[in-house]
C-alpha cells in the first residue's frame, strides 16, 4: 500500500496522518476546515483533497478520525463520501471513538460494496498521537486486519484485533470506564492530601512507586493539584463516550453504577463552564 487518504485532521488525526507521510505513503488528507489541510499539506508536503470521496479516488486505503457517529456519517457515505470513491477490494479505517452500531452499520454497507471496514478507536490522547505511541482497539477480519496493522505501526506503539466488527468500540468504552474511575480515585486522594496539609510532590513521588501508582497519576498528578485542566481529552468528549458505554450496557445487563455516578460529576463541571477542560478537572467537583 503506497496511496492512502486520512479524513479528519483533529488534534489526533493531524499528527497521525503525519507519520505516515514521514514512513514514506502517499497520503492525501481531508478536513471540514480546508485551512487545516493546506496547513498539513505545507508542513508535511503531501496532497489534500476538496471532498472525502476525491481524497479516497485511488487509494487502497483510508483512514478516518473525527468526532462521531455523525460525523463519521458526514464524511463516509453520500455523493461526496469516503465510500462513493473508495474502490473494490479497498478498506475503510474508523479511528473515531464511535458506537458499535455504526461499526456494524458501516461493515453492511461496505461488504455490499466488495469493500471492507474496521472499527479502530485508538487510546493514548494527543501525545500519543504526536509521539506516535498509541494503543488500537480494533474489530473486523482478521485477514484485513494484518493488512493494515503495519500501517497503523507509524503512529502506535500496540493494535489489536478483538472480535468482530463492534469489538473495537467495545473494547474503548471498557477503556474508558476504566480509565474514568482511575481519575476518580486520583482527584479524590489528592484532594484529600491537600486538605490535609501534605506535600503532593512529594506524596506523588513516593506513591508512584507502589500499588497506587497509574498513568494518569505520573502525568496528571502534579497538573491536577496545580489546577491545570488544559491537556487533551474534553469533558465534553469524555461524557459522549460515556453515554455510548452506558447504551451497551443496558442491552448486556452491565452493571455502570459508579460510572454513572462519576459521569453526574462531569455533567456539574460541564454546568459550571468546564466543559473543554481535560478529564483530571474532577478534582474540583470534590472542592465543593
Amino acid at each position: 500500500m503506497k496511496k492512502i487518504a486520512f479524513i479528519g485532521l483533529g488534534v489526533m488525526g493531524y499528527p497521525m496522518a503525519g507519520h505516515l507521510q514521514n514512513a514514506g505513503y502517499q497520503v492525501t488528507v481531508y478536513n471540514r476546515t480546508h485551512a487545516k489541510a493546506e496547513q498539513w499539506k505545507e508542513e508535511y508536503k503531501g496532497e489534500f483533497a476538496l471532498t472525502p470521496k476525491e481524497a479516497a479516488l485511488g487509494c487502497e486505503l483510508v483512514f478516518c478520525c473525527v468526532g462521531n457517529d455523525d460525523d463519521v456519517r458526514s464524511v463516509a457515505l453520500g455523493e461526496n463520501g469516503i465510500l462513493a470513491g473508495l474502490a473494490q477490494g479497498a478498506i475503510l479505517v474508523d479511528h473515531t471513538t464511535a458506537s458499535a452500531e455504526l461499526a456494524r452499520e458501516l461493515h453492511t454497507i461496505t461488504k455490499q460494496q466488495g469493500k471492507y471496514f474496521i472499527d479502530a478507536p485508538v487510546s493514548g490522547g494527543q501525545a500519543g498521537a504526536v509521539n506516535g505511541v498509541l494503543t488500537v482497539m480494533c474489530g473486523g477480519e482478521q485477514d484485513i486486519f494484518d493488512r493494515v496493522s503495519p500501517v497503523m505501526g507509524d503512529y502506535a506503539q500496540f493494535s489489536q484485533l478483538m472480535g468482530s466488527v463492534g469489538s473495537g468500540q467495545l473494547a474503548k468504552m471498557v477503556n474508558q470506564i476504566c480509565f474514568v474511575n482511575v481519575v476518580q480515585g486520583l482527584a479524590e486522594g489528592l484532594n484529600f492530601a491537600q486538605k490535609s496539609g501534605l506535600d503532593t510532590d512529594k506524596l506523588i513521588e513516593t506513591i508512584s512507586k507502589g500499588a497506587a501508582g497509574s498513568w494518569q497519576m505520573d502525568n496528571r498528578g502534579k497538573t491536577m493539584c496545580a489546577r491545570e485542566f488544559d491537556f487533551g481529552f474534553a469533558v465534553d468528549w469524555l461524557r459522549k463516550d460515556l453515554s455510548m458505554a452506558f447504551t451497551e450496557a443496558e442491552k448486556v445487563g452491565a452493571d455502570l453504577t459508579v460510572t454513572k455516578q462519576l459521569d453526574g460529576y462531569y455533567k456539574e463541571i460541564q454546568e459550571s463552564g468546564g466543559n473543554r477542560w481535560d478529564t483530571s478537572s474532577l478534582i474540583s467537583r470534590f472542592e465543593q
